[in-house]
């Protein structure tokens, strides 16, 4: 079971907490990883790329909806596109 936040709201600790929440499951990854056969430096290069990934993902979706709620307005109010 991973722990929820202390408190809804920001807090100095909350990302530490973040972290020692996500401890247990990240060594569960790392170690079923080495156990396939996968090395420690690659493991944590490939996590680093997921990692980055996702950030790109995120951001593009952010654009994508930015995108569509202009386009949404621009048709209510009736203007061609």
């Amino acid at each position: 079971m991973i722990n929820r936040p202390r408190r809804d709201d920001d807090y100095p600790d909350r990302e530490i907490e973040c972290q020692e929440a996500m401890e247990p499951g990240f060594q569960a990854i790392v170690d079923c990883m080495l156990e396939a056969g996968w090395a420690r430096g690659e493991i944590l290069r490939s996590l680093k790329l997921l990692i980055a990934a996702d950030n790109m993902t995120q951001k593009e979706n952010a654009k994508m909806e930015a995108q569509l709620a202009i386009t949404r307005a621009m048709i209510r109010a009736g203007k061609s596109i």
